[in-house]
C-alpha cells in the first residue's frame, strides 16, 4: 500500500486513479472492491467467483488474488491495514483463518471470499456508494476526527454484508473446523505434490499452483506440518520410492528417477537416513518376508530387479 496510497493506513480509490495489477498477486493488507458497472469475475485464492456491478469482494491479507476490470468497468478499491480497523486484535496476518467468527464477525467476509459472492440489491448498492463517496472526502481532507469516522463506516459496510449474507456466512462459520480455506489450501498443495513428484519443484511453484504466496504457503506447513517444504517433498518422495521398491522390478537408479532424485547415490543415503537400510535391502527384506508367508501366494509381489 505505500507505494500505491496516499497514506500509510487507509486509502481508497476509484477506476483511472491508478493502474490496476492484472496478474495475482498479494499484498499484506486488507482489500475491499467494489464493481459498480461492468466486471466479470475474480479468483481469490483457489475459487473463481463473480464480480459483475453490485458484487464486493473482500480479500484478506496475504490471500493471492486478481480482480481484473474490463475496458469501461467502473469501480473502488479500499484499502486499509489491521492496525487501522482492529488494534487490539494480537493476531498476526498469517494467521487471521484462525480468528472464531464470534469473536470478531467483520472478519467472516474476508474469511469465505472463497466460497460465497457478495451481490447486494439496488437499495442497498446505493447506500455502498454513498458510503465510498464519503470515505474518499474524509480520506482526502483527514480533519480531526476523520479517522474514527473513516473507520464507523468501514464496520458499516462489513455489518451490512455480514446482515445480508448472514445464513451462509454462519453455515461457512459451521463447517470452518471441516473444510477451512486453509485445510483447501493444504489439499491443493498436497495434490500438487503429487502429481509433480518426478520433477522439480520449488515452494514458489507449490504456491503458485495453490494460489498462496510463498511467505504464507512457508508458515501454514511449518504450522500445520511442523516440516518445511523441502522436508515435506522428500518424504513424499521416499513413501514413493517405497511403493515402486515394493511393486515393481524397476533399477534402483530408475526408482531414484521416477521419483525426482536426479541422483541414485543421494537418493540411497536418504533412504537409508530414513528407512535404516538401502533400497535395495529394503527390497531384499521385503522379498524374504513373501518367500516365508504361508499360501499359494508366497512368491514376491513383484519380478526380480534386472541387473
Amino acid at each position: 500500500m505505500q507505494e500505491r496510497a496516499n497514506h500509510l493506513d487507509f486509502d481508497i480509490r476509484f477506476e483511472g486513479a491508478r493502474d490496476v495489477l492484472a496478474r495475482p498477486h498479494r499484498h499484506e493488507y486488507f482489500q475491499i472492491q467494489v464493481s459498480i458497472h461492468g466486471g466479470s469475475q475474480q479468483v481469490v485464492g483457489g475459487a473463481v467467483r463473480p464480480f459483475t456491478a453490485g458484487h464486493l469482494s473482500f480479500v484478506l491479507p496475504y490471500r493471492v488474488h486478481v480482480v481484473p476490470h474490463p475496458p469501461g468497468a467502473r469501480y473502488a478499491i479500499v484499502n486499509f491495514d489491521q492496525g487501522f480497523l482492529w488494534p487490539e486484535l494480537p493476531v498476526e496476518a498469517l494467521d487471521l483463518e484462525e480468528v472464531p467468527v464470534s469473536r470478531q464477525p467483520e472478519l467472516a467476509p474476508f474469511l469465505f471470499q472463497e466460497y460465497m459472492d457478495f451481490h447486494f440489491g439496488d437499495a442497498d448498492f446505493a447506500r455502498i456508494l454513498g458510503w465510498l463517496e464519503e470515505l474518499a472526502v474524509l480520506n482526502r481532507e483527514r480533519r480531526f476526527g476523520s479517522v474514527g469516522a473513516i473507520r464507523g463506516i468501514l464496520l458499516q459496510l462489513m455489518g451490512l454484508a455480514c446482515d445480508r449474507h448472514e445464513a451462509q456466512l454462519l453455515a461457512q462459520a459451521a463447517l470452518q473446523s471441516g473444510r477451512s480455506s486453509t485445510g483447501d489450501a493444504l489439499q491443493r498443495v498436497m495434490r500438487y505434490v503429487r502429481e509433480h513428484l518426478a520433477e522439480e519443484m520449488s515452494l514458489n511453484d507449490a504456491a503458485a499452483a495453490a494460489m498462496l504466496s510463498p511467505n504464507y504457503l512457508a508458515h501454514l506447513l511449518k504450522k500445520q506440518t511442523h516440516r518445511t517444504f523441502t522436508e515435506l517433498v522428500t518424504e513424499r518422495r521416499l513413501e514413493r520410492a517405497k511403493e515402486l521398491l515394493l511393486t515393481s522390478n524397476a533399477r534402483i537408479a530408475d526408482v531414484a528417477r521416477q521419483c525426482g532424485f536426479g541422483d541414485a547415490v543421494y537418493f540411497s543415503r536418504r533412504f537409508r537416513l530414513r528407512n535404516g537400510v538401502t533400497p535395495r535391502q529394503f527390497r531384499s527384506q521385503a522379498d524374504a518376508g513373501l518367500a516365508k508367508a504361508p499360501g499359494p501366494d508366497r512368491q514376491a509381489s513383484h519380478p526380480r530387479e534386472t541387473p
